[in-house]
C-alpha cells in the first residue's frame, strides 16, 4: 500500500490571450476617447498646443515602452514594474515600486466609474447616481471573476466602436473647419507651434496627458495569461503606445483647429459634453455620452484586471497575506478575492471626488515608469554585463537613460497634490515593509517556483 504524499496542485492563471486581444486590452485601458475629457484643460494650459503636448508625452512613453519590452522578455511574470524592480535592483525597491503602483492601479477602476457617473448625471440628473455606480461596479467585477478572455472580448468590441465614433467626430470637425469654423483651414502649424508657444507649459500639459497612455504598461501584468508572452507582450506594449499616440495627436490636431482657444467652453475642465454639443448637436451628444459610459466601463474593466494580477503576484510572493491575495479560483483561474477587493474599492465612487482620485494615480504611474527604465540598466548593463559593444550601450544604457530623463521632466512638473499624497502613501508602505521584515532584519519575501 502506498500513500500519495505529493502536495496538491495549486491553481494557476490560464494562458488564453494572443497579440490582438492584448493590444485591445491596452487600448481599452487607455480609453482613446479620454482625449475629449482632457482637451479643454490642456488647451488652456498650453495656449492651444495640445497636439505638441501629446507628442512630448508619446516620446516619453515610447522610451519607457521599449524598456518594458526588454524586461518582459527577461521576467515574463504578471507583476509588471514590481517584479522588474524586485529582480533587477532589489526586493526592497521592488516592494516600494509595487506599493506605489498600487496607488495608480487600485484607483483607476474607481476613476473610470467616477467618469461614467458624471456622464450619467448629465444625462439623467433626476435619478440617484449611486444606483448606477453599484450596477456598473457589479458588471465590471463579475466580468473579471469569469476570466480574462471575457474582459478581452468585451474590450475588443468597445475599442473598435470607440475608433469608429472618433472617426465620425473627427470627420465632423474637419467638415466644420473646412467651412470656416475655428482656424478656417485644415493645414496649419499652430496646433503644434505658434508665437504663443512655451515649452514649459507644454511639458506640464504632457504630464497630464501622459496618463492618457496608462494601459500600455498595464498589459505587462497579463504576461502569465498570454501565449508566447516573451514575444507577444513586448510587441503589444509598443503597439499600444504607438497606436494610442497616433490617435491622440491626429484627433487633437483637428480639434485644436476647431477650437483654437478655450473661449467657447463654459467648463474647460470637463470639455467632452461641450465638444460633442458644438460639433455634433444635442441629439448626437446624448448618444455619444451614453457610449462614453460604456468606454470608461471597458477601461475600468482592463484596469481592474491589471491591479488584481499585481496584488496576486505580491500575495504569491508573501509580501501581502498569501492566503487571500495569492488565491486563484480553481474553476475560473482568476485571482477572485483580489477582483472582489478592487470592486469594493471602486464602490467608493459613490462619494469620492474625481480631482483627488486623479491626483492619487499620477505619483504611482511615474514611479513605475522611472524604475522600469532604471531596471533595464541594473539588470542588463550592470548585472548581466551587457556593456561591451556599442549596441549594448545603446540598448541597455542610452535608451533607458533617455526614458528616465523624459519621465524626469514629467516629475518636475507633477502637481503638488499628487506629490504630497504619493509621499504619504510611500511612507505608509515603508512602515508596512518594516513590519513584514521585522524592522528590515528579515529578507523581503519572494515567490519560489519550487514551492
Amino acid at each position: 500500500m502506498s500513500l500519495n504524499t505529493a502536495a496538491p496542485q495549486r491553481a494557476h492563471l490560464k494562458k488564453s490571450l494572443t497579440l490582438i486581444p492584448v493590444v485591445m486590452m491596452g487600448l481599452a485601458y487607455m480609453q482613446p476617447m479620454t482625449l475629449f475629457d482632457t482637451f479643454g484643460i490642456v488647451s488652456g494650459l498650453t495656449d492651444g498646443h495640445v497636439a505638441t503636448a501629446y507628442a512630448f508625452a508619446l516620446i516619453a512613453i515610447l522610451f519607457t515602452a521599449v524598456s518594458y519590452g526588454k524586461l518582459v522578455r527577461r521576467f515574463p511574470s504578471a507583476g509588471s514594474a514590481y517584479t522588474y524592480a524586485q529582480k533587477a535592483i532589489s526586493p526592497h525597491v521592488g516592494f516600494m515600486v509595487g506599493w506605489s503602483s498600487l496607488l495608480d492601479y487600485l484607483f483607476m477602476p474607481m476613476i473610470n466609474i467616477l467618469l461614467a457617473k458624471s456622464y450619467f448625471e448629465t444625462l439623467v440628473p433626476g435619478i440617484p447616481s449611486w444606483i448606477f455606480v453599484v450596477l456598473l461596479v457589479a458588471f465590471m467585477t463579475i466580468s473579471n471573476l469569469r476570466g480574462i478572455k471575457t474582459v478581452a472580448n468585451f474590450n475588443s468590441l468597445i475599442v473598435v466602436l470607440q475608433v469608429v465614433v472618433m472617426v465620425v467626430i473627427t470627420g465632423m470637425v474637419v467638415y466644420g473647419v473646412a467651412h470656416g469654423v475655428g482656424a478656417g483651414t485644415l493645414t496649419s502649424s499652430k496646433p503644434f507651434w505658434s508665437e504663443n508657444a512655451h515649452v514649459v507649459p507644454m511639458i506640464t500639459g504632457a504630464t497630464i496627458l501622459c496618463f492618457s497612455f496608462l494601459g500600455f504598461d498595464g498589459i505587462s501584468s497579463l504576461s502569465e495569461e498570454t501565449k508566447d508572452a516573451e514575444r507577444t507582450i513586448p510587441r503589444a506594449i509598443f503597439l499600444t503606445a504607438l497606436i494610442g499616440g497616433v490617435i491622440f495627436i491626429g484627433v487633437s490636431y483637428f480639434l485644436q483647429l476647431y477650437f483654437p482657444d478655450i473661449s467657447r467652453f463654459q467648463n474647460p475642465d470637463s470639455s467632452q459634453p461641450e465638444i460633442m454639443l458644438f460639433v455634433a448637436g444635442k441629439a448626437l451628444q446624448i448618444g455619444i455620452l451614453i457610449f462614453s459610459v460604456v468606454t470608461v466601463l471597458a477601461s475600468g474593466m482592463a484596469a481592474h484586471a491589471g491591479v488584481s494580477r499585481l496584488m496576486y503576484v505580491m500575495g504569491r510572493d508573501g509580501v501581502f497575506p498569501q492566503r487571500f491575495f495569492g488565491f486563484v479560483h480553481p474553476k475560473y483561474r482568476t485571482p477572485s478575492l483580489n477582483v472582489l477587493l478592487v470592486g469594493a474599492v471602486a464602490l467608493l465612487a459613490i462619494n469620492f471626488d474625481l480631482v483627488t482620485a486623479t491626483a492619487l494615480i499620477n505619483f504611482g504611474a511615474l514611479v513605475a515608469f522611472t524604475f522600469v527604465n532604471l531596471s533595464v540598466i541594473a539588470q542588463f548593463w550592470i548585472r548581466e554585463k551587457r556593456n561591451k559593444t556599442l549596441k549594448d550601450h545603446l540598448n541597455y544604457l542610452v535608451l533607458p537613460v533617455m526614458g528616465a530623463l523624459t519621465v524626469g521632466a514629467l516629475w518636475i512638473n507633477l502637481e503638488e497634490t499628487s506629490m504630497v499624497l504619493g509621499l504619504v502613501w510611500a511612507a505608509v508602505g515603508i512602515i508596512y515593509l518594516a513590519f513584514v521584515t521585522r524592522t528590515f532584519r528579515n529578507p523581503v519575501p519572494q515567490f519560489s517556483e519550487e514551492v
